[in-house]
């Protein structure tokens, strides 16, 4: 039988640990696959112990109607299918849970895989039962193509079940730790997935919630499973370790005790080992063999109250010599998961490298039950949830995770996210006004400005950190002050920020505001483009008469059917005829190429401005519309241009002479009128390409390049080819302000003498 237990040997067969605290909620592991089931009355005196007001009726009903809802069903080891919602039942006994939430375990399989309705347990046992089943229900059905778009999912769901009712994840966490168990009776196919997706996310995300205890145990059942040999290995070392060490435990828990009340306090210590995976994974980190390891075991010293952990804390660093750098003081500064202890390290009996953690006895319960302690220990607040929106910031962390999930645009990103700032110790910095921030480690400026606020981190453009100026990317430390700078004129982060961000929240707003940077830029192309026919058509354009015709655009905003024209996706021709029905399309007249081209050259005369509104203007590669200049030649001022409407990524502006521009002829709805709107005062480089056949001799290539650089040029690219022995041919890629600057290098060009010929390309 599989259930939680005081035991002075915690995990014996399954993790070597040798001494536990009187009264930790630990697992023995069931020792055959058809031990006896739990009796009716062993589940009521097992909530008795801690609840003596307990619904013992409603407990009775629970398991008679669970057991007859689940009937003849088996599980893969054989044993009764009914077994396994009252294991995890007996599990949540041992956090001390509330009957709602053992009921609600006992019947948390029963909509999913018998013929039970949400109708009757809500009918039988009440809506907040039925709420919980149902809660629990809804992890189950879906069903995606990939399995980590399934994982993602997945943890989506139990999020956004917990949102209402964290008893969810409890009972999810219970069922998850019986599953992982019994997991040596799954299919071997199966095995590996489910325990990686339990290291992956139920150990830590347990972790996060403060449940310590639960975390370990997962996290050992998953390493048993993925990685057998090197379980093994370390389980070795540890027995081993505990034969040369039998006594040494008993020993330094003696003399802390005696230290301690010798100087008049009164504690409870026992001691304990690391488990194999907690282990495993710092050899990993830290590149060291089992032998160069120091801190196996580890001691806890529980007192009364908090005064009595700083005294204990003198004492034990005035009686033995402490290890510099292992102190840390998570009383004054919480975990996010609520977790309150102070740390510290010293060289004990035997020369022993001894790791002590020193708590009350309410900071132990928290750091073994986590947000279990918060939500039923407490008392006169409400319901359980209530308690834990005023108690727990484990809490806290669940809302502001489950606020991420609007901001994603797929489950795999969101499981990114989640991922990162499961696995992430943390480091605790201020704001100038002594704001205490939370990040995870290897977090920088960018994370900490996205902390304070998503405006803070869109508009940063940058910090000093501790007074001194820094990059946004410097990686912050423990203590570090940071103000960010911001400024009104960035309204959107550089996209090449998201991969500097170490945190989901930093992640996902960055990706956001991108998005929606994109976004504008698409419904504003689309707005003029929309606006340019209108006035062609002379036909009157007004948004409410289009936030009127939406539904024949099957578009959700005004907003949406401009994006949906700058990307190609809708005809401007489309909106004018969802607005007016009796609208009639000008009729193209195809061209030959010749007129075709004439008829483009038309265009692009000076505006008049009486049609001005209809002509778009472009401003360059940094413009609020999403323009590119035309490959192998690019545009620059001076040139006559032509746009070229191509879905879903914008306008591409061609000089009007482009032999590439031939490719459109059968296409004239895609040709836009624009025109050059350049700032003088702000001057911009624009894309150009030269052709230049240079005498083969030395230094022809450097004086081609000198004469580009005394003209403030810039060259951005050059390849260069032999057509003959005595000549080179360069293609040159240039960056220039407009067309006479161009004109004026080609000419200084040609009056070199190792120069032969050199002219503009254009596609």
């Amino acid at each position: 039988m599989a259930y939680w237990r005081r035991s002075s040997r915690q995990m014996q067969a399954a993790t070597g640990q040798v001494a536990v605290a009187p009264g930790s909620p630990v697992a023995e592991k069931p020792k055959s696959p058809r031990s006896r089931m739990m009796r009716q009355y062993d589940l009521v005196e097992r909530v008795r112990s801690y609840n003596p007001d307990t619904n013992e009726d409603l407990l009775n009903r629970a398991y008679v109607y669970a057991m007859k809802a689940h009937g003849t069903q088996t599980r893969a080891s054989g044993d009764p299918y009914f077994s396994h919602p009252l294991e995890v039942a007996a599990i949540l006994t041992n956090l001390k849970l509330d009957d709602a939430t053992i009921v609600a375990a006992l019947l948390h399989d029963t909509i999913e895989d018998t013929e039970a309705t949400r109708a009757e347990i809500d009918n039988i046992f009440g809506h907040e039962i039925g709420a919980l089943v149902e809660g629990l229900t809804k992890l189950k059905r879906l069903e995606l193509v990939s399995r980590e778009a399934k994982q993602a999912e997945n943890l989506r769901k139990l999020l956004l079940a917990i949102a209402d009712d964290v008893r969810v994840l409890l009972i999810k966490f219970a069922d998850r730790l019986h599953n992982m168990r019994t997991l040596e009776f799954v299919p071997h196919a199966s095995r590996r997935r489910i325990a990686e997706e339990t290291l992956d996310i139920y150990a830590p995300l347990a972790g996060r919630m403060g449940m310590h205890e639960m975390r370990e145990e997962l996290e050992d059942l998953s390493f048993h499973v993925l990685d057998p040999e090197a379980y093994a290995v370390v389980k070795q070392r540890l027995d081993a370790l505990a034969d040369r060490n039998r006594n040494l435990i008993g020993e330094i828990e003696s003399q802390l005790s005696k230290n301690l009340q010798k100087n008049g306090i009164t504690a409870r210590v026992y001691g304990r080992r690391k488990q194999p995976f907690s282990i495993w994974t710092k050899m990993e980190r830290k590149s060291v063999g089992f032998e160069q390891l120091s801190d196996i075991y580890g001691f806890r010293i529980i007192l009364s109250d908090l005064e009595a952990c700083y005294r204990a804390l003198g004492v034990v660093h005035t009686t033995w010599p402490v290890v510099p750098g292992r102190f840390k003081d998570y009383i004054s500064t919480p975990k996010q998961n609520d977790y309150r202890s102070l740390h510290t390290t010293v060289i004990g009996p035997g020369n022993q490298r001894v790791e002590l953690q020193i708590r009350t006895e309410e900071m132990n319960q928290v750091a073994e039950f986590g947000i279990a302690a918060h939500a039923f220990y407490k008392e006169g607040m409400g319901s359980p949830t209530e308690r834990l929106k005023h108690e727990s910031n484990a809490f806290a962390w669940l809302r502001h995770t489950i606020g991420i999930l609007s901001d994603s645009a797929n489950p795999e990103e969101f499981l990114e996210h989640t991922k990162l700032e499961l696995f992430h110790d943390q480091v605790f910095c201020f704001t100038p006004k002594g704001k205490l921030i939370a990040l995870p480690r290897q977090a920088n400026v960018i994370d900490f400005a996205y902390a304070v606020h998503t405006d803070v981190g869109n508009s940063a453009v940058g910090c000093k950190i501790n007074g001194k100026f820094a990059p946004l990317s410097s990686e912050l430390q423990n203590g570090d002050e940071v103000e960010v700078l911001t400024s009104q004129a960035q309204s959107a982060p550089p996209s090449a920020w998201e991969s500097l961000a170490v945190t989901g929240k930093a992640r996902a707003a960055i990706r956001r505001a991108t998005r929606t940077a994109v976004r504008d830029q698409y419904a504003g192309l689309g707005r003029r483009i929309v606006d340019r026919l209108f006035a062609r058509a002379k036909i009157e354009y007004a948004d409410d008469k289009l936030k009127g015709a939406l539904p024949r655009l099957a578009r959700a905003s005004i907003e949406d059917v401009m994006a949906s024209v700058g990307r190609g996706e809708l005809k401007a021709s489309d909106v004018a005829r969802a607005m007016y029905p009796d609208y009639k399309e000008e009729r193209l007249v195809k061209y030959g190429a010749k007129k075709s081209l004439a008829v483009k050259l038309k265009l692009k005369s000076p505006p008049h401005p009486a049609r001005s509104a209809s002509v778009i203007p472009v401003r360059g590669i940094n413009s609020d519309l999403p323009v590119k200049f035309a490959p192998n030649g690019g545009a620059v001022p001076g040139d006559r241009i032509v746009g070229i409407v191509t879905p879903g990524e914008g306008i591409t502006i061609y000089p009007i002479q482009s032999p590439a521009l031939k490719d459109f002829e059968e296409e004239p709805e895609r040709w836009l009128d624009v025109r050059w709107d350049i700032d003088e005062t702000m001057p911009q480089r624009f894309p150009a390409r030269i052709l230049v056949h240079n005498v083969n001799e030395p230094g022809s290539l450097a004086q081609v390049a000198t004469v580009i650089a005394e003209h403030d040029g810039n060259i951005d690219n050059i390849s260069m080819s032999r057509r003959s022995p005595d000549f080179t041919e360069l293609t040159i890629d240039l960056e220039v302000y407009d067309l006479k600057h161009l004109s004026a290098i080609i000419a200084q060009l040609r009056a070199k003498a190792v120069v032969a010929k050199v002219e503009r390309v254009n596609g």
